[in-house]
């Protein structure tokens, strides 16, 4: 599986973001994909994650203000961030897993600053 993310940026505070994470290759052996993210001198955690039925799971930090969905169609997930804040600065990378391996596509910085 091979995975390539899109958007991230810089947006002012209180502002929006929407990441797109899409898979080729193997994707019939998906069972979930999501998100993590990276900021400087921070532990990676987990944003957001969805399975193949659409059951979703969020990082406490965003839950109420980040969406994750996908398109089964397109094999894309997307992140949706509302109401961003700056702590939300961070590299933001998507993967996907099996039962047999995770897959990581490459980080997108997400800037929250004014």
């Amino acid at each position: 599986v091979q995975l390539q993310a899109f958007g991230g940026g810089l947006v002012q505070p209180g502002g929006s973001l929407r990441l797109s994470c899409a898979a080729s290759g193997s994707i019939f052996s998906i069972k979930g994909m999501g998100w993590y993210r990276q900021a400087p001198g921070k532990q990676r955690e987990l944003v957001a994650a969805i399975t193949s039925d659409g059951r979703t799971d969020y990082g406490d930090s965003v839950k109420g203000r980040f969406t994750i969905s996908r398109d089964n169609v397109k094999n894309t997930v997307y992140l949706q961030m509302n109401s961003l804040r700056p702590e939300d600065t961070a590299v933001y990378s998507c993967y996907a897993e099996s039962t047999q391996y995770v897959a990581w596509g490459q980080g997108t910085q997400v800037t929250v600053s004014s």
